[in-house]
């Protein structure tokens, strides 16, 4: 009888276990990755947990890096196999208005920038992200310095933009959203 249990219970990998953490950090923050809630949460006991990790903050650095590949992947490796830089840019701006749970995620993490393990986090992702948008710009034809400052005004409008959805602004319909970022876009580069 006690087998049967057990064959029930779900089996779950380290990936489970860092998308559920994930999935809390975007929706409910940081202090709401604990083990026993991520447990309920996956409909396990606790014990699962400490087959895979040995301290709540060791799943959150593989979650974290989890998150970091993952958008790495879906954002960045897409956009880098566009030819023309300044369309690059263009498609860059593109894909992340789409709403994405990494926004989310993004978005509790500034919330939790003083946590040691927070910061170098943030401070990757945001300087990977500076320098490719840099050297886009720089590949579409912008001096150093002003390829710099756009890429620096790009990571600001989305890093606000991204704080701002979390307080339920701006509020824009569908129509209004695709005009804004067309127009940031035509602000970034222009003709």
């Amino acid at each position: 009888m006690n087998t049967a249990r057990k064959s029930e219970r779900p089996r779950l990998a380290a990936a489970d276990w860092e998308e559920a953490a994930l999935a809390t950090l975007a929706e409910d923050g940081l202090g709401a990755v604990a083990v026993e809630a991520l447990a309920r949460r996956l409909g396990v006991t606790k014990g699962s947990f400490y087959w895979h990790f040995p301290t709540r903050e060791a799943l959150l650095q593989a979650a974290l890096e989890r998150w970091e590949r993952d958008d790495e992947q879906k954002v960045i490796a897409q956009v880098e196999a566009v030819a023309d830089p300044r369309e690059r840019v263009r498609e860059l701006v593109r894909q992340v208005s789409q709403k994405r749970p990494s926004h989310a995620v993004l978005a509790a993490l500034l919330k939790a920038i003083d946590q040691p393990a927070i910061r170098p986090v943030v401070e990757r992702v945001s300087q990977r992200r500076l320098d490719f948008v840099t050297e886009a710009f720089r590949q579409a034809g912008f001096g150093e310095s002003q390829a710099a400052n756009r890429a620096r005004l790009a990571w600001s409008a989305y890093v606000g933009f991204v704080q701002l959805a979390q307080i339920g602004q701006p509020r824009m319909s569908h129509e209004e959203f695709e005009a804004y970022i067309h127009d940031f876009i035509d602000v970034l580069i222009p003709g």
